[in-house]
């Protein structure tokens, strides 16, 4: 694995999870741990500290 991808703590044992990297200009690019070879989506940084705020509420 890349060493600059980082795969979520949340993942179970099952390898069900995401992995996300800082990509240029802060963006932040995140992938499928099973699919790793289908790409990435990239999100502005902006936009995706928003989701992390979200996402630490529930």
């Amino acid at each position: 694995m890349d060493s600059q991808w980082r795969k979520s703590t949340y993942s179970g044992p099952r390898g069900d999870c995401l992995e996300a990297r800082v990509g240029d200009n802060g963006t932040a690019l995140v992938r499928d741990t099973r699919n790793r070879e289908a790409g990435f989506l990239a999100f502005p940084a902006a936009e995706w500290a928003a989701f992390l705020a979200d996402a630490d509420r529930l």
